[in-house]
């Protein structure tokens, strides 16, 4: 048996001590944060009345089923989820196969393509709360020049219309994520698989569904991952365009619990913050363990 130097073992500990700060912060931001988070949903902890802080258990996390706002919340999360990161990926996928093609100006659209990527969230919502406005919003004027409508529509004054326009947002927002992720995807794959496959006479749907977006499975898995965590706790877009209204009608469960913890109730607030991860976390194993059973991981 090979016996290994003593000095080799030392010097084994060093990839450790250069890791080590690293996971200092990561325990520092994430993880104490989240075990502080669970211990406040443990608790009355309203800063109302900090006299009256004290262990209650579960008694927030049945408050949750009682509360008829929780599950309205919940469902409009679900949809904000599935239809903004849906889109997203749609219209990023189509954007990330325009720009793998050769045309002139290629440059010049990515980096304009970029703009709502790197642009705050908060100055989006701005921004498009002023295109959407009632009044003297340009989507109205838009929308009268091509006689689509007679009237102004109060896109987010109207219940029916608020939460899809929020989505429009978020959509605009993550498009640019979903198509500068996908094109580096795209032009790792092998142009001698095409050239394979235009020898054998495949039509450009054939080279999509069998080359293309196997070769992409894992990008799209992760990149949907990230963008599903990102819009379920994105607070800003929202807050900033209709601060959850009108009537609750884009109350978002992230909404929710900023609204509960404005109001210092931080004990209820965290209960569904560390609901919400659960249900991330839910979504998240299964599909990273679906992603690794396929990398034979």
């Amino acid at each position: 048996m090979e016996v290994i130097p003593k000095r080799n073992r030392r010097t084994n500990i060093w990839p450790y001590l250069l890791v080590l700060p690293a996971l200092l912060v990561v325990v520092a931001v994430v993880f104490i944060p989240i075990l502080n988070a669970i211990l406040m949903s443990l608790q009355n902890y309203d800063l109302r009345r900090p006299k009256q802080i004290g262990f209650v258990g579960l008694q927030n996390y049945i408050q949750l089923f009682s509360d008829k706002q929780f599950p309205a919340s919940l469902y409009r999360t679900v949809l904000w989820v599935v239809f903004g990161v849906g889109f997203q990926f749609v219209f990023g996928f189509a954007l990330a196969l325009l720009l793998n093609q050769g045309f002139r100006g290629r440059g010049l659209v990515r980096s304009v393509s970029l703009i709502p990527w790197v642009t705050p969230g908060v100055l989006i919502a701005l921004m498009w709360r002023w295109l959407l406005d009632g009044n003297y919003g340009v989507v109205n004027d838009l929308l009268q020049r091509a006689g689509l409508t007679g009237d102004n529509i109060a896109f987010l004054a109207s219940r029916s219309t608020a939460l899809p326009s929020v989505i429009l947002t978020i959509v605009w927002q993550g498009i640019p994520f979903f198509a500068l992720m996908l094109l580096a995807g795209l032009q790792g794959i092998s142009q001698d698989l095409y050239e394979a496959a235009d020898i054998d006479g495949a039509r450009s749907m054939q080279k999509l569904r069998y080359i293309t977006i196997p070769s992409l499975k894992n990008t799209i898995f992760v990149t949907t991952m990230l963008r599903v965590i990102w819009v379920a706790n994105s607070v800003d877009v929202i807050f900033n365009m209709t601060e959850g209204g009108p009537a609750y009608a884009t109350q978002t469960l992230s909404i929710y619990i900023y609204l509960k913890a404005s109001t210092l109730n931080m004990g209820y607030a965290s209960a569904m913050a560390i609901f919400l991860t659960i249900i991330l976390l839910a979504f998240s194993i299964p599909y990273l363990r679906s992603m690794f059973r396929d990398q034979g991981v």
